[in-house]
């Protein structure tokens, strides 16, 4: 039984795919402190949190069984990524689950200021009607400065179109295509800063941009501009903002974060002009059962030995890609465990051909399957996506990728050579009917083999009656031979059968295949 342990409140209801799992056991603890949580994660192979519970460096180094940290939510500076990936934890997050949610909140901020509503409403119910005081101003016609056009920057462009605003945005990672499909103008940091009305952030918190939002940056704007942050704290330099506001250079400000959370008491909440809320962007119904129920698929395709798609301490995958690549993840891991066990020894070089339509995108992913493969045959589920790269090398394993667009026999084709000081393999697969995975070549042998299960691999010279004798002699052992495939490149020369079995075949049946007569070897193949 996998264990996973669930902190923060995350949605049970969202849990149903792991709380379902006849294999998986789920404990709910709400609210645990870092020494609470540090003395009990080595019980767990899995944490699901959101932003209060802090994933320290110290918790990590107690989780010895730990395999995947699920966040329910987008941002994960609530998790030390080195930690995790240092100790091959795959490190999750929803990052479309809560995407409307946190756009809406944004603009419910935006007009929030806009229309002065939060003070205007507490004046109001204190008994005094003061229509003068909560004059605003409208959304249409202003400029509207978006950084970080990601999942969330663009549905906030998308809605504040509705309110006839124009859209400038800063983001170095979004094509000029991209910007152009959003009818959004992309501008420089120092260009948006000089010409918003209003600036809305939608970024993650990095070293990068810590105070990004400085006195040098507000010193930038234009007077009497309005600044929404439901992103994350720390991007803002609040004691600069805080000046800001009271000089008027900035005429209001909205926050849903803040640098220490929680915060009950802050200078900023002294300002008639300020809007505050206690990080409820992703705070609705809809938007926390969408990220449990991800965060859920993920952690059990985790525990499992998938492929996790929203791990953020692997190479990101653009969205476009994965529905073409994504099909090929259990070939491309089965293509290494197979050509490793092949050889039998230390793999110190391991080169991966990509041809046909593949070769067009970014696979190295792919490659990292590959080497998961190669690896988790000496160190089995030690090994995953997050750590395959860095303990290949640690172990000085040598990993070449290359690609070819044409290929005339298949539509695609994932070639694998692995080489040690003994010798080397290469196998080459691919997917029949765009699902189905196949081992289709074998050191230059055709073959078409589906790579699961047990197989025996047993070179041989091209005569008569071999085949015969190494199925009665497996069979003896009341073992039933499920598929057979021989390849051969010309008539009594040199040969290579694969046997799919049943069951392990013991050893004592390998030796006596072995002594067969025109037998060169057997090996057999676990997958």
């Amino acid at each position: 039984m996998y264990r996973v342990l669930v902190t923060d409140g995350v949605s049970p209801e969202g849990l149903k795919a792991l709380t379902e799992a006849p294999d998986v056991e789920v404990d709910f603890r709400p609210t645990l402190s870092e020494e609470e949580l540090r003395e009990i994660i080595g019980e767990y192979d899995a944490l699901i949190v959101r932003s209060a519970t802090k994933v320290t460096a110290r918790v990590l180094e107690a989780a010895r069984r730990l395999k995947i940290i699920g966040r329910a939510g987008v941002g994960v500076d609530n998790i030390d990524l080195k930690a995790a990936t240092a100790r091959g934890v795959i490190v999750a997050n929803a990052p479309g689950g809560n995407t409307v949610a946190a756009a809406e909140h944004t603009l419910g901020m935006m007009l929030s200021l806009a229309r002065n509503i939060p003070e205007a409403c507490a004046r109001t119910k204190a008994g005094v009607w003061d229509r003068k005081s909560f004059v605003g101003v409208e959304l249409r016609g202003k400029v509207l400065g978006i950084i970080g056009l990601g999942r969330i920057g663009s549905e906030v462009a998308k809605r504040a179109q509705a309110m006839e605003m124009e859209i400038i945005a800063y983001d170095p990672y979004i094509t000029e295509e991209r910007a152009r499909d959003l009818r959004v103008k992309l501008v420089t940091l120092e260009d948006l800063f000089r010409q918003a009305d209003f600036i809305t952030i939608h970024i993650p918190l990095s070293k990068e941009n810590y105070h990004l939002i400085d006195r040098e940056a507000i010193a930038q704007m234009k007077d009497g501009v309005r600044i929404i942050n439901c992103a994350r704290g720390g991007i803002v330099d609040e004691e600069a903002l805080y000046e800001a506001l009271k000089a008027g250079k900035v005429a209001g400000a909205a926050l849903d974060v803040f640098e220490k959370e929680p915060v009950t008491s802050h200078p900023l909440f002294s300002l008639p002009n300020v809007v505050v809320t206690p990080h409820l962007g992703a705070s609705t119904v809809e938007a926390q059962l969408a990220v449990a129920e991800v965060v859920a698929q993920e952690v059990l395709t985790a525990l499992r030995g998938g492929f996790v798609r929203h791990a953020v301490n692997l190479p990101y995958m653009r969205p476009e890609v994965l529905p073409v690549v994504g099909p090929f993840f259990p070939l491309a891991e089965k293509l290494g465990m197979f050509a490793t066990q092949l050889l039998g020894g230390r793999v110190n070089r391991v080169e991966v051909n990509y041809s046909g339509e593949l070769a067009r995108y970014d696979v190295s992913l792919l490659t990292t399957a590959v080497l998961k493969g190669v690896l988790s045959v000496a160190l089995q589920d030690t090994i995953n996506y997050v750590n395959a790269p860095e303990v290949a090398k640690q172990r000085g394993i040598k990993i070449k990728e290359t690609k070819q667009e044409q290929e005339e026999e298949y539509v695609n084709l994932i070639t694998v050579r692995v080489q040690s000081p003994d010798g080397e393999h290469t196998v080459a697969g691919t997917l029949v009917r765009g699902k189905e995975p196949r081992v289709v070549e074998v050191d230059g042998y055709r073959v078409d083999v589906l790579p699961q299960g047990y197989i025996l691999f047993v070179p041989h010279m091209d005569r008569p009656r071999i085949i015969g004798r190494i199925g009665t002699l497996i069979g003896a052992y009341d073992i039933n031979i499920a598929t057979m495939q021989v390849g051969r490149r010309e008539i009594g020369g040199k040969a290579i059968m694969l046997l799919t079995v049943d069951n392990p075949v013991p050893e004592e049946a390998l030796e006596a295949i072995a002594r067969v007569e025109n037998v060169l070897g057997v090996k057999q193949l676990i997958l």
